[in-house]
């Protein structure tokens, strides 16, 4: 999956748990019945998982293009950041 397909699959999961949430609530707070609002989320929570988790080719849209081993060997690698700070002694 690429990064794109990943934000997406994030906003559609946020999106659709929210929209079974309030949809469960409303109905159940309609009809009275704590149960039927458990399962209307539940359903809802079972739909978005069958959508969001698998890799689904239209999650793939935007492929990475990666460097070829000979054409990464021409850029050198980045030092490591030095975490060592040295702080300055100010005298008053």
């Amino acid at each position: 999956m690429d990064w794109q397909g990943q934000k997406l699959v994030e906003q559609l999961m946020q999106i659709l748990l929210v929209c079974f949430a309030v949809v469960a609530f409303v109905t159940g707070y309609v009809l009275g019945s704590f149960q039927t609002m458990m399962f209307i989320y539940a359903g809802g929570v079972v739909f978005t998982s069958l959508l969001t988790v698998p890799n689904w080719p239209f999650f793939n849209r935007h492929p990475l293009t990666w460097l070829e081993p000979t054409e990464a060997e021409k850029h050198p690698k980045p030092e490591p950041a030095s975490s060592s700070s040295k702080k300055k002694n100010t005298k008053k």
